[in-house]
């Protein structure tokens, strides 16, 4: 059995519409971080919600605490805040309240949406901590592909290649034929080297001429 030991993530702040963006942001890098990518959106969805809770209701101040908790098959998101009053969901609040065009309200409700689990519980006698549970399984690499398989030419029938080998020795059979009658053509054409002329054909023809005039 595969086992991961559990992990922590805490981050403070106040809980100011500019930081919970912020918040958001680190939430998410955290999961990428913890290889839980299928996480990030109902976490962040989830935390907003509970830090917009306290931007709205906590008192004496706004001040606050975001844990991540990563366990061996669960994501564990809670809020800690200073207000001891524990979140009423908008189901059991004031029904003058929970009118379908209420702007707020709403909050613990899409946390219950999202989430598999979620609760409240006092946190001492100077506060609370709101929190949700999602399934967690960390993300494994992508198997590898399958090989392709392998193209196999279909078989060449032999009568194909004794034909295709016997056009190819006739073709060069007559290649060669026409290269040689080329050859001999041009060697009847060449210009035959002059006989040199006897020495004594030559002293014949001077004394010949010996009678010119004097």
């Amino acid at each position: 059995m595969i086992s991961y030991p559990s992990r922590h993530c805490t981050v403070e702040l106040q809980a100011l519409p500019s930081r919970i963006g912020q918040v958001r942001r680190i939430v998410s890098a955290q999961l990428r971080y913890w290889r839980l990518d299928p996480l990030i959106d109902r976490a962040a969805l989830g935390v907003t919600e509970l830090l917009s809770n306290v931007h709205r209701h906590a008192r004496p101040d706004k001040s606050c605490t975001v844990e991540l908790e990563f366990e061996p098959d669960r994501l564990t998101v809670s809020v800690h805040d200073h207000d001891p009053r524990l979140p009423v969901p908008a189901d059991d609040a004031d029904p003058a309240d929970a009118t379908p065009l209420a702007t707020c309200g709403r909050g613990l409700a899409m946390v219950a949406a999202v989430s598999e689990s979620w609760g409240a519980r006092p946190d001492g006698d100077n506060g609370k901590v709101v929190w949700f549970t999602l399934p967690a399984t960390p993300g494994r690499p992508a198997p590898a592909p399958c090989p392709a398989p392998e193209h196999q030419p279909a078989p060449v029938p032999v009568e194909t290649v004794a034909t295709v080998r016997a056009s190819i020795t006739a073709g060069a059979v007559a290649t060669a034929g026409s290269v040689a009658t080329t050859v001999a053509a041009s060697a009847g054409t060449a210009t035959a080297p002059r006989a040199p002329v006897p020495a004594a054909a030559s002293a014949t023809s001077t004394a010949a001429g010996g009678g010119g005039p004097r």
